[in-house]
């Protein structure tokens, strides 16, 4: 990959050796059901197996383990609207480091509850009015503290690479050939990720980023060439995947290397959470089932080889999943 790109093949094979002693390595599992609906083989990467229920631990402990001694003392700040607010909890907790998150007073409460938990402290803040990124710039800087971002990160995006290439080492482990890769996308940071590991190793796979409609802003801004943004007046239930913007960091890499933006509705998402529930036996959160939405509601493209979609995290409310499960909106 060239120089201008954030990141490379290599760095995400460097953060696969930073994280192994810490993360883990996620099952990528087959189910009958699912590929007779689906009319194809699929495989299911499931993240929500890892450390604090999503796939945001892999970054956060790659870009945790990086710091130095002065740094770590100093501590870390980051925005999340949960599983980056987990991840960086969790890595800050193992690596012994203070942690400030700060998170939407309309979280799922489980999300902050569990990111308290850990031993960060929660700074609240009104994501309709106020802006989440200065509140945690200006507590870094009152600090010290090194600002941790979700996704526009180098040591962020080649963590979350790592999928990517488990997917090709388990994959190669029982035999099958890939085709395509669908990835749920935010801000970007997971899918740059993936698609950097495995269009280095494997050119043939197509990769393709998933998204709510409404937030749709990476399909959009792979069309138009530009990096677009999402609409003030946008809502989703996809609490995760609810990003302004691509990332200035993130886009280049995708704008290369997917093939594609794929869009679901947020029916099609409670329909997935319910499938992965009941055929499956997977909890999925809204954000981290749209890639298994996109396969079930056949927006994916036929591709030479099996399918993979990316379950990205398991952390959602109670409450709400209950009412998804039994039908209701």
């Amino acid at each position: 990959m060239s120089d201008h790109f954030a990141i490379t093949a290599a760095d995400v094979e460097d953060a696969a050796r930073v994280i192994a002693p810490a993360a883990v390595r996620t099952p990528l599992l087959e189910n009958a059901v699912l590929n007779e609906r689906c009319g194809r083989r699929v495989l299911v990467k499931f993240e929500g197996a890892q450390h604090g229920g999503s796939f945001k631990f892999r970054g956060a402990y790659n870009r945790l383990a990086r710091l130095d001694a002065g740094q770590r003392e100093a501590g870390v700040v980051a925005w999340s609207s949960g599983n980056h607010a987990q991840g960086v909890a969790f890595a800050a907790q193992l690596l012994g480091i203070p942690a400030t998150i700060v998170m939407p007073a309309d979280a799922p409460a489980i999300k902050t509850a569990n990111t308290r938990a850990l031993g960060a402290e929660v700074v609240a803040y009104d994501r309709l009015t106020e802006s989440r990124e200065e509140i945690a710039t200006a507590l870094a800087a009152a600090r010290g503290a090194v600002l941790v971002p979700s996704f526009d990160d180098p040591f962020i995006m080649a963590g979350q690479g790592t999928i990517g290439l488990e997917i090709l080492q388990q994959a190669e482990e029982i035999g099958v050939a890939i085709g395509q890769i669908l990835v749920n996308c935010g801000g970007g940071g997971m899918v740059s990720g993936i698609a950097t590991a495995v269009k280095a190793r494997r050119p043939g796979v197509a990769v393709h980023a998933v998204e709510p409609e409404g937030f749709d802003d990476t399909a959009r801004s792979l069309k138009s060439g530009r990096r677009e943004s999402v609409s003030p007046e946008a809502r989703s239930i996809c609490d995760a995947l609810l990003s302004p913007s691509p990332g200035a960091l993130t886009f280049p890499i995708n704008q290369a290397l997917l093939a594609g933006g794929l869009v679901v509705s947020d029916e099609a998402v409670r329909e997935a959470m319910r499938f992965a529930f009941s055929a499956l036996k997977l909890v999925a959160e809204p954000g981290g089932a749209v890639a298994l939405a996109a396969m079930l509601a056949g927006k994916a493209p036929q591709a030479e080889g099996a399918s993979v979609v990316v379950i990205s995290g398991s952390n959602v409310d109670p409450g709400s999943y209950a009412r998804i499960i039994a039908g209701g909106a």
